[in-house]
């Protein structure tokens, strides 16, 4: 089903649901008050109807979030040990407003009301959580967005997202605060369990049907009267899975003016040095021109582990004691073979949408002998470990006085699980593309290429080339401990008085090293490289799924790489690890020293106050709270960064950075103050209809990244110049001033229909300052006076090929002979980076929309739909039509975008089923010198079961059903730069409840 169906089957639901709700709403209306609207496999014992199963579980999240004060939305689990979905993000985006990021075919990473993962606090019982993850490959980790992917549904007993501030919640989130709720053996007197088996298959395996387990367990008993109560709870999850995807680089956007930089069009339509142009974007039209292109074949391995463990007393009404434990580990294990292609913008060919950001039809080059076609080998083998061990104590005094201890030492670590890194690429290639292009006119580009003769397609002839061997490691800690106290108070008007006291101190380790031998020409002879290496597989067969990925153009094949033994070979010839261009490794491993080792101290100390009223408006009752919270906020940064002593020309568009100087260590400070106050009004004019209205100031702290101190470069250094980072530990956090109104018909006691408004002004913007500059006068020997030289001496035919072979002729004693590349020498040009560089801008940025919900229950036919709808808007926006490296730069908010969900279900006499609809339209991911957008995604999840009534039920569930792709795409829908075709997941297995 392609984007477009997906878009009108979501209009079609909610259109078609929202009708049914016309019709019916009026009956349920008349239920209301008679209170018999109920599940039918409720079971009636003493006159009391207990509901159970989805109905059960809607109800306990409705009356969350009519209860709450504020705007608060939940999700609760259906019964012990049974969330409504397989993974704990899938969940959360049935919730209005919420959105979720995917990685490897499973939610994530979440975005709530236009903000993205960085500016939603998670907590775990209240508790703020450590975050780690590596995230990029060619950087130290550096996000504090919590990856939902580690925590198993199993165990967890509910899901709040407070939407609108609240002072007694730690800080972090301006889009939401996300707290999950883990079961407690008090609130489930005598013995309870829950026991389940599943298996998973994954239908875009490129190859056999591994089936793989998941089991998982929950259990509590308590004693002593109910007074003494234990709880554990473990899970085991399993899978195999196979990702394709395409993937290109970009050159910066260039106006159509521009002719004279690397990679831009000629002025002229046929040009003498063979470029040729059909539709030539205009002088003021923007364009990127495709740098490389290829075919990512990943095979995935995932395992992972949760327990926890609750041990709760009650020795008397008066005082209760808690302590609890919680662990998760998440191992992925992705193994990638890759084959693309790489420009060298010199003889191309190419065809033009038109402006004013035009996009290319395709993008081809015609190459002499000895252009490389890449055949890569890559692994990502990585663990999160997540451990948390929590005590709290609870005590109602005398009168009214109830004060609460609460402390935890929590840590997320991430680090690699290979003595290789925890990201490596091992490049091959056959040597002898003639041609090749790449086509953009079909959703999946198609990648074609024309080989010389004796240079075919064929493991026979690929070589080894260059590698990388990138080693990161993550590890947040958080120490907290708060004091809080509530006096209840009796009188009319002044219901409580809270007031607390938090201190958290977040220490965060971010490091990062790489070795690197830059022999991107080849090392090894093809006839020295066992055939055996490179599999070859059919390329259509394990890409099919989008238009264009069964193209007769099409590359025909790739090479499934056996990338362990290629690195046994190359470390036993040439020395990769042992002896690298670039880096050093931990002796007897291709495990990288860290270049980069970043520290972060973040303390702060909060207090907060909050007064809870309650009075009427003749017969309303009206509900009143304001608090505010202060905070001061200390942060040390220290960074350990590598200085660079030279440059070498090791490719035709590869210039390594040379190491060797030593490491300058760095640490700055920095701090901030914030009072953040918080005001919740609710009315109730006549029964079941609720109108809120709050206000509040939030904030979202910088990520480690922006706050770490030092330079760091981007390696290789292409030819045309290259990147670098530094940060700034002063930068203060965004701060928003909120304003949420909404109005709310609880109709039914497990239907309601809401209408909110959000406002939301951000100040202290972070904005990525690109500045063009040298950095430790590195020079670039591509564009020196012996280029100039060469260039005259062989002519204007000359490749850059035969130009530095030239210059290794004539000029020896500038030959590195580590690397066989071309020494920077201190006549030749400094390079030019553009390094990016936090501030907090004059930029202020804001966001508003419109959430509507319905949740409805049809009579007694056990049939009932959940609507939501989403509008989210920014008066910021990237203009495309605006060239790379314009200062200032543009400014704009990420994540922003509409989102919807319909959900259909059946609560029956055991039978449970849910079809369910997740929808997010088109939305800006990131940029730098040029945006990112992903286009927008939908996606159906089935599910089904069936309770037998002795405990034992059966279920089955299916994730994106309908194949739903993915896609992303820079300035123009055309230049994409990467597409992805979807698969289903399927499970089936018995629980066991009691």
């Amino acid at each position: 089903m392609n984007l477009r169906r997906s878009q009108t089957l979501a209009k079609f639901m909610v259109g078609a649901s929202v009708v049914a709700m016309g019709a019916t709403g009026h009956v349920a209306y008349a239920q209301d008050d008679t209170d018999t609207e109920q599940s039918s496999n409720a079971t009636d014992s003493d006159n009391e109807i207990v509901v159970t199963g989805i109905r059960a579980s809607l109800q306990q999240a409705m009356n969350i979030k009519r209860d709450a004060q504020g705007v608060v939305d939940a999700i609760s689990a259906e019964d012990i040990g049974k969330f409504p979905d397989t993974n704990l993000a899938e969940s959360l985006q049935r919730i209005t407003g919420v959105s979720i990021d995917r990685q490897n075919g499973e939610g994530s990473k979440v975005t709530v009301r236009g903000f993205g993962p960085d500016f939603n606090l998670v907590l775990l019982n209240g508790r703020q959580m450590p975050a780690s993850g590596l995230g990029s490959c060619c950087e130290a980790p550096a996000s504090r967005s919590f990856d939902f992917a580690n925590l198993a549904s199993e165990g967890i007993a509910g899901v709040e997202v407070y939407k609108s501030g609240r002072v007694s919640l730690p800080t972090g989130g301006i889009g939401s605060t996300i707290n999950i709720k883990l079961p407690m053996p008090l609130d489930r007197p005598g013995l309870q369990g829950s026991f389940s088996a599943k298996a998973v298959y994954d239908t875009g395996l490129f190859s056999g049907t591994d089936i793989t387990p998941e089991v998982s367990g929950i259990i509590s008993k308590t004693f002593a009267d109910d007074t003494l109560g234990v709880l554990v709870a473990g899970s085991y999850q399993k899978r195999k899975a196979s990702l394709a995807q395409f993937n290109a680089g970009w050159r910066e956007g260039y106006l159509g003016s521009d002719s004279s930089s690397w990679g831009s069009l000629p002025a002229d339509a046929n040009d003498w040095r063979g470029f040729r142009v059909e539709n030539h974007p205009g002088p003021n039209d923007t364009y990127q021109t495709t740098q490389n292109a290829g075919y990512d074949f990943t095979d995935i391995d995932r395992e992972r582990f949760n327990g926890q463990a609750v041990l709760q007393w009650r020795p008397s009404d008066d005082l209760a004691v808690a302590i609890d434990y919680e662990f998760s580990q998440n191992t992925l294990k992705a193994r990638t073979s890759s084959i693309g292609v790489w420009f060298n913008h010199a003889s191309t060919s190419s065809s033009w949408t038109d402006g004013p950001a035009a996009g290319p039809n395709f993008y081809a080059e015609d190459f002499g002998p000895g252009k490389d076609l890449a055949v890569t080998g890559a692994i990502a083998a990585n663990r999160n470990i997540n451990n948390s061990i929590g005590g709290n104590i609870q005590w109602d005094g005398f009168s009214g006085l109830h004060l609460e201890i609460d402390g935890h030492h929590s840590t997320a670590e991430s680090k690699p699980t290979t003595p290789y890194g925890s990201n490596i690429a091992v490049g091959s290639a056959i040597f002898g593309v003639m041609n090749q292009r790449v086509d953009y006119t079909t959703a999946m580009p198609v990648i074609s290429v024309n080989m010389y003769p004796g240079s075919e397609i064929d493991a026979s002839n690929i070589r080894p080339a260059g590698n990388a061997f990138r080693n990161a490691y993550m590890k947040d800690t958080i120490d907290e401990v708060a004091f809080k106290g509530r006096f209840d108070i009796d009188e009319s008007f002044i219901q409580s008085l809270d007031f607390g006291v938090v201190e958290t101190r977040n220490k965060v380790r971010s490091a990062y090293g790489f070795i690197q031998t830059d022999s991107w020409g080849g090392t090894l002879g093809a006839a020295d490289t066992p055939d055996d290496l490179y599999t070859m597989v059919n390329l259509p067969h394990d890409l099919a799924g989008m238009a264009g990925s069964q193209s007769s153009s099409i590359i025909p094949s790739y090479f499934r790489v056996n990338t362990v033994d290629l690195i046994n070979l190359l470390e036993n010839e040439v020395n990769i690890c042992s002896a690298p261009w670039t880096g050093s490794a931990i002796p007897g491993t291709c495990l990288a020293e860290f270049q980069a080792d970043r520290r972060i101290k973040e303390e702060t100390t909060s207090f907060y106050v909050q007064s809870t009223h309650k009075f009427y408006w003749g017969m309303a009752p009206i509900n009143f709270r304001f608090g505010v919270r202060f905070e001061d906020t200390r942060v040390v940064s220290s960074a350990l960064v590598p200085i660079p002593t030279g440059t070498s020309w090791v490719g035709d568009n590869e210039i390594a950075i040379l190491y060797g100087g030593g490491s300058d260590f760095q640490t700055l400070k920095g701090s901030y103050e914030n009072f953040l106050p918080a005001a919740d009004f609710d009315i109730e004019p006549v029964d079941n209809l609720i109108f809120r209205a709050s206000y509040s100031q939030t904030i979202t702290r910088p990520d480690y990244n922006s706050l770490q101190g030092g330079t760091t470069l981007a390696a290789p250094i292409r030819v045309g110049g290259s990147t670098g980072a530094s940060g700034n530990p002063g930068l203060l956090p965004y701060k928003s001033n909120n304003i949420d109104l909404s109005a709310e018909w609880y109709y039914g006691p497990s239907s309601y229909v809401s209408v909110g408004f959000f406002n939301k002004n951000v100040k202290n913007f972070i904005a990525n300052n690109t500045v063009k500059t040298t950095a430790f006068d590195l020079t670039n020997p591509a564009i020196g006076p012996r280029v100039a030289e060469a260039q005259a001496a062989l002519g204007a035919g000359a490749t850059t090929t035969d130009i530095r072979n030239w210059i290794k002729a004539n000029y020896s004693q500038f030959v590195d002979a580590a690397s066989g590349g071309i020494l920077g020498q201190p006549d030749d040009p400094f390079v030019d980076f553009n390094i990016t560089s936090p501030i907090n801008s004059d930029q202020k940025a804001r966001l508003w929309g419109w959430e509507f919900a319905v949740q409805h229950s049809f009579w007694e036919t056990g049939f009932g739909a959940i609507l939501n709808y989403t509008i989210v808007n920014s008066d910021t926006a990237y203009d495309n039509t605006i060239p790379a490296f314009t200062t200032p730069g543009q400014f704009a908010v990420n994540g922003v975008s509409d989102s919807a969900n319909a959900v259909l279900f059946y609560d029956k006499d055991g039978l449970q089923a849910r079809v369910a609809y997740n929808w997010r339209d088109k939305f800006l991911s990131g940029y730098g010198t040029d945006p990112f957008y992903i286009e927008a995604y939908g996606q159906v999840d089935v599910s089904a079961s069936y309770e037998f009534g002795n405990g034992f039920s059966v279920f089955a569930e299916g994730i994106n059903v309908t194949n739903e792709d993915r896609r992303g795409h820079m300035r123009n829908k055309q230049t994409v730069f990467f597409a992805a075709p979807g698969y289903a997941r399927y499970a089936a297995g018995v629980r066991y409840t009691f």
